[in-house]
């Protein structure tokens, strides 16, 4: 089973200089991926903006995006990452998520009071069809429409992308813990990457959703599975953490590995229960990635195998 690391970063304003640092240390130390997250409210970098920046400083290093998709039309979107893919030389990683439902993310993304989940299941099919060189029917707004009649009035058109992505297939791993977030991932995903939950959840979420797949005619690859998981060097960096609870359940205090051999404890219990692919990230905001990304080198990288 290969074992891999990402850490996340890129939670602040834009620092060109930053970046570039921290990206390069990434290549440097041995990480196996760079991880960004699309919090279109808050004060984070773009991720593509910064999977952009970071592709032309490094070479090796994978570049993932942790995506809500719903701000653009399907085209738009499937246009905008095939070509990144092309920037990075196929060293795109994706992972499409609802969003948080932060204030004013519905309004941002122009959502308004669609379900999520359901926008998600209408999407990705219409990627994947236009990533395999496949032409979609896009009606006036950019989204798609049934294939028309004989009487075709409604403004539609048909297109096919002008540029396919690198690598084919171009894989879609989903997240979510929930019933409808299990069984898309088991219907529609590439892979999964959990987040925010106990080992042993991790474990059985995995358990179902190739259960859902099996059921569905589909296999997903046993080493496509994984979770993000915060951790803190010290207990003090969980007063400075900007969210530390999922709404309507405990706190998630409990769930942070707290110093390095409780890390490598939690990440050894989930690489046992078959899981392969982690997004690491602190806890709480980091005043020296240098150091930081240095500590976590010589904390957990021997276990990327």
């Amino acid at each position: 089973m290969k074992v891999r690391f990402a850490v996340s970063v890129a939670g602040g304003p834009p620092d060109p200089d930053a970046l570039v640092a921290t990206v390069t240390d990434l290549e440097v130390h041995g990480f196996d991926t760079l991880w960004v997250s699309d919090l279109s409210v808050l004060p984070a970098t773009d991720p593509f903006l910064a999977v952009t920046t970071a592709a032309a400083v490094t070479t090796r290093l994978k570049l993932g995006v942790n995506i809500v998709p719903f701000g653009y039309p399907p085209f738009v979107f499937a246009r905008q990452v095939a070509q990144l893919d092309h920037l990075c030389g196929g060293r795109l990683l994706l992972t499409l998520v609802p969003g948080l439902d932060l204030p004013g993310e519905r309004a941002a993304l122009g959502i308004g009071r669609r379900h999520r989940g359901r926008l998600l299941d209408a999407t990705i099919p219409v990627l994947r069809d236009l990533w395999a060189g496949r032409s979609v029917r896009l009606g006036p707004d950019g989204w798609p429409v049934p294939a028309p009649g004989a009487d075709d009035e409604d403004g539609s058109v048909e297109l096919a992308l002008p540029t396919r992505p690198v690598q084919d297939p171009l894989e879609v791993w989903l997240g979510g813990s929930g019933p409808e977030a299990i069984d898309r991932a088991g219907r529609l995903a590439d892979g999964w990457l959990g987040a925010l939950m106990p080992v042993d959840e991790a474990i059985a979420r995995k358990a179902q959703i190739e259960l859902v797949a099996s059921g569905a005619g589909r296999t997903i690859d046993p080493e496509h599975f994984g979770l993000s998981l915060a951790y803190a060097r010290q207990p003090h960096e969980l007063d400075r953490a900007p969210r530390l609870r999922r709404r309507g359940q405990a706190p998630l205090a409990p769930l942070v590995p707290i110093g390095a051999g409780a890390l490598r404890g939690t990440l050894g219990r989930l690489i046992d229960g078959g899981l392969s692919k982690f997004v690491v990230r602190p806890v709480a905001p980091v005043d020296d990635w240098h150091d930081e990304l240095a500590w976590l080198a010589d904390t957990i990288l021997d276990l990327q195998t």
